[in-house]
């Protein structure tokens, strides 16, 4: 009887500090493609929400003060696993706030979740618009693809002197599928030439072989590809159009900015230029400063943008659990949409009614194995 009863004792205090350790901890969610074919963007995005995490691991609510406990949910790559992944977030590990995904196609069928369940989700890099329409518990750090649209229509237009393009579209990628028309429309009202897109070529996410795409793109000839995708594709496509003898400029959007675009393409991606979110080189003080020096001391090496892009947006969840003053997930959305001046790695956020951030871009080159910043368009 008095072992069955120091067991009960020590089960139940057991039972107690558990309890308490949990009611000091707010839980925030993640879910990124940690697995199969975007793994290596969601790894870089977790990079920065996890240093964000380490310098910045307590909040204080009134006269409390909790630790921040980082729940990260892999969803594979793959648009039902990235619903899953939410839902598990949401109903098993009871998170107020989710912060995902890399890939608009992953952070589209996770918001539908998230919406359904009145829990908001702060998106990093995603920005294919269709994130936050119609969906008021979405909000996003990033610029969207009408901006980048434009930003690589006026790139091919004014700085490389096209008069046609050719676009390489990834079919299977809301991404892909969603950025090239804002390039179409923009570069068209460019060149007043309505015949100016000599065509859109499609090819599925996971294809190795694209000589029939290719051999099409050799006889049009045109000045410029514009072909946003995912990295890996991204980089096949432009290594084997350089093996057909296809010399013209390559230009993309901000998922080529990963190790894994320069490992596969080589020396064929040198001089492919795409839009990005930031750069190394803008930050000189405050919070900028402080994220490169500890992100080089950990990792020594410099940040990619999406990087700097998860690190703003752990710190805009902590920012709008506290002007909440709560963990009640509408009141963080409630604050989340009046967010307002509020100063991050990547520019000050402020956002539209859509839940959208209005940044500049950043226009990067690979040059000598590096990705090298060109110039800043604003919004």
């Amino acid at each position: 009887m008095k072992i069955f009863c120091k067991i009960l004792i020590s089960v139940t205090a057991a039972a107690l500090l558990a309890g308490c350790a949990k009611k000091d901890t707010i839980k925030i969610g993640v879910f990124e493609p940690l697995t199969g074919a975007n793994a290596a963007g969601g790894a870089i995005e977790l990079e920065g929400i996890r240093l964000a995490n380490k310098l910045y691991p307590k909040i204080t609510l009134g006269e409390k003060t909790y630790d921040i406990e980082l729940v990260v949910a892999d969803n594979k790559s793959d648009k039902v696993e990235s619903a899953n992944a939410v839902l598990r977030l949401i109903t098993k590990d009871k998170v107020p706030l989710i912060l995902g995904s890399w890939g608009s196609s992953l952070a589209i069928a996770g918001g539908e979740i998230a919406k359904d369940e009145n829990v908001p989700i702060i998106g990093l890099s995603c920005t294919n618009p269709l994130v936050t329409a119609r969906n008021d518990w979405y909000f996003r750090v990033c610029f969207i693809d009408p901006f980048q649209g434009t930003v690589m229509a006026n790139y091919a237009y004014n700085d490389i002197g096209a008069k046609n393009a050719v676009i390489v579209r990834e079919i299977s990628n809301d991404y892909s599928v969603g950025l090239s028309p804002y390039f179409a429309d923009k570069f068209v009202e460019l060149t007043g030439n309505t015949e100016a897109i000599l065509a859109i070529v499609d090819y599925g996410t996971g294809d190795q072989d694209f000589s029939a795409q290719l051999t099409r793109v050799k006889e049009l000839n045109p000045d410029v590809i514009f072909a946003p995708g995912n990295f890996t594709e991204s980089a096949l496509v432009i290594q084997q159009a350089r093996s057909l003898g296809i010399n013209a400029p390559f230009i993309g959007g901000d998922t080529w900015e990963t190790g894994e675009f320069l490992d596969v393409g080589g020396e064929s991606v040198e001089g492919a230029v795409f839009s990005s979110f930031y750069d190394s080189s803008v930050a000189d003080d405050g919070i900028a400063k402080t994220f490169l020096t500890e992100y080089v001391n950990e990792y020594q090496k410099n940040p990619a943008a999406v990087t700097a892009l998860g690190f703003d947006g752990y710190l805009l969840a902590l920012d709008a659990i506290q002007r909440a003053g709560s963990t009640d997930p509408t009141a963080i959305r409630d604050a989340l949409a009046s967010t307002d001046g509020f100063e991050g790695v990547t520019g000050v956020i402020v956002f539209d009614e859509n839940g959208d951030a209005t940044k500049p871009a950043f226009i990067k080159e690979v040059r000598d194995g590096i990705f090298v910043f060109k110039t800043i368009v604003a919004p």
